[in-house]
């Protein structure tokens, strides 16, 4: 049975995760997670306890880090502030989780020789024009524009150098966006959902031209455990199911999914620095890995996503308050 540590299991990506290991392998999985407000305790619920186990700390105490990380045959690195919005009123939790926590993982995996699998974002290398026909490749320059971007940017860098510098065995995924189960509803597509499901009108930065990438985060993490195990150490894939959907198109795909008119929503002032458009070229994991996502429908990716979380409303209830409240003193 292989030992996995997965940080920031309790969060979105990272919950769905330890829930596809344990569905796919005999794995056993320790979490740790600082259970912040972005970490729920309830994502890993049912669980069985004999093959999971969830550590409450901070990827940033070297001791609890080092203990974990003696006890693993592999690291899987989910954990990082990663709420845009948040990075601009407030850098300072992205520079401590994404970098420092960083080098606090690779400074452990480097002692015990563990293999390590560094989970990142397609934001790190910027935004690309909305009529470029490009996408993102593992050849593309970073350049990062918000400090959540460029933290996880960081990160990137540090992984790549201790691979280089210290011979860690490691590889890194960026993807684009993730929808899906047991996402915060302070992200985009689940804060319309339950916005709809409460009689709210959805609201949208800008005139909502902002592509994004979209892939459900049963194929991020397929994806991701078939790089573990069959990944070149070194090496960087991208993940993505050619899901490019601009935000506008989302809002009014989620309306009539959930049957409203597709206008019935409101635009509001867009956030600073919102990049333009996001696009994955996986073609590298698909040649090599063999991997291909389930959901080539992004419709119908969307539709069981609506299904959970009007099925789910126990599980988001307790922090849709908190997170209308924070949006609507800007404005939001």
């Amino acid at each position: 049975m292989r030992r996995q540590l997965v940080t920031g299991g309790a969060g979105f990506i990272g919950s769905n995760y330890v829930r596809h290991v344990l569905a796919h392998t005999d794995d056993a999985v320790t979490v740790l997670d600082a259970l912040t407000y972005a970490g729920n305790e309830a994502s890993l619920a049912g669980l069985p306890p004999e093959r999971m186990r969830l550590v409450r700390g901070s990827i940033t105490d070297a001791a609890l880090v080092d203990s974990l990380v003696a006890d693993a045959d592999v690291v899987v690195h989910f954990a990082a502030e990663s709420h845009n919005d948040n990075s601009l009123a407030d850098p300072s939790p992205f520079v401590q989780t994404n970098l420092v926590g960083t080098y606090t993982l690779l400074e452990a995996v480097r002692r015990h020789g563990t293999r390590y699998h560094h989970i990142s974002t397609d934001e790190v290398y910027g935004d690309l024009d909305l009529d470029d026909p490009a996408r993102f490749t593992e050849a593309t320059p970073y350049n990062p524009s918000s400090p959540y971007s460029a933290t996880k940017a960081g990160s990137d860098l540090l992984v790549r150098a201790w691979v280089r510098s210290f011979g860690v065995r490691a590889t890194i995924s960026n993807c684009s966006n993730n929808y899906g189960p047991y996402q915060h509803v302070e992200k985009f597509i689940p804060r319309q959902i339950t916005n709809v499901i409460d009689g709210v009108r959805p609201r949208l930065y800008g005139a909502g031209l902002n592509v994004r990438d979209w892939i459900h985060v049963d194929d991020h993490n397929a994806a991701v455990l078939a790089i573990l195990e069959r990944g070149r150490i070194g090496e960087t894939y991208l993940i993505g199911a050619d899901g490019e959907k601009n935000n506008r198109e989302v809002i009014e795909l989620i309306l009539t999914l959930m049957g409203h008119p597709a206008d019935a929503y409101d635009h509001v002032t867009d956030r600073p620095g919102h990049d333009l458009r996001y696009a994955i070229d996986s073609t590298k994991l698909r040649t090599e890995l063999g991997w291909t996502p389930r959901y080539t429908s992004f419709a119908d990716g969307l539709a069981d996503t609506i299904d959970w979380y009007r099925g789910h409303e126990s599980w988001w209830r307790p922090m849709k308050a908190a997170t209308e409240s924070k949006y609507a003193r800007t404005g939001q």
